[in-house]
């Protein structure tokens, strides 16, 4: 059973939430949360990388000298790899370096993220969160009287406009809804920040 201190406001502990064992009490493994990073990554690569191939090259396609005679070892054309000016031997081509994972195991790698952020005491639950003023002073204030610095904080279906704001120009927190949760950013983050209600919404996800 996985128990955690909802912090208040002034970033005292206060009422204790029991969080579900299916969700926050997996042993986590590190070779899932592995796979799912990796894929992650893949999908967000670009792949635009391109050079010229041989038939791409814009020379003379005329033979360079006579075929027998010249001593030399036999050429054609002057776009051929291994001159200088020429295109180049397996290059890389645009193309997608997304592959396929299956939905189960992704669920399933996002509940070992989870577990692993309660394993190691890394979660802090907030009965909400929201801000006055959307302001980055503001913003910074507010996580350094909750005591985190470096986060992802997850809130419900919306997050409040004022924290949207506030956060924009601070590069150690991400905020996202629960829509948004994702293995990646939970693992490159200190600590994970849960609103009451994005905890809601997770155990009704995966009941």
């Amino acid at each position: 059973m996985v128990e955690i201190a909802i912090t208040k406001s002034d970033g005292k502990a206060g009422e204790k939430i029991v969080l579900s064992d299916d969700i926050f009490g997996l042993e986590p493994r590190t070779d899932i949360l592995h796979r799912i990073v990796r894929w992650q990554l893949a999908k967000r690569q670009v792949g635009s990388h391109k050079t010229l191939g041989r038939s791409e090259i814009a020379r003379t396609g005329k033979k360079m000298y006579k075929q027998k005679g010249t001593g030399r070892a036999r050429h054609a054309a002057a776009s051929a790899p291994q001159f200088r000016g020429g295109g180049r031997a397996f290059g890389p081509v645009v193309r997608s370096h997304e592959h396929d994972l299956p939905k189960k195991f992704r669920a399933l790698g996002l509940k070992h993220a989870l577990s692993a952020k309660a394993k190691d005491s890394q979660i802090v639950v907030l009965d909400s969160f929201s801000l006055t003023e959307g302001k980055t002073k503001a913003f910074k204030a507010e996580i350094e009287k909750l005591g985190f610095s470096n986060a992802l904080v997850i809130d419900g279906a919306e997050v409040d406009a004022n924290v949207k704001l506030g956060a924009r120009a601070v590069h150690t927190v991400d905020v996202l809804p629960v829509q948004g949760i994702n293995v990646y950013d939970i693992l490159r983050r200190d600590v994970l920040v849960l609103t009451k209600a994005a905890i809601d919404a997770l155990e009704a996800r995966f009941k």
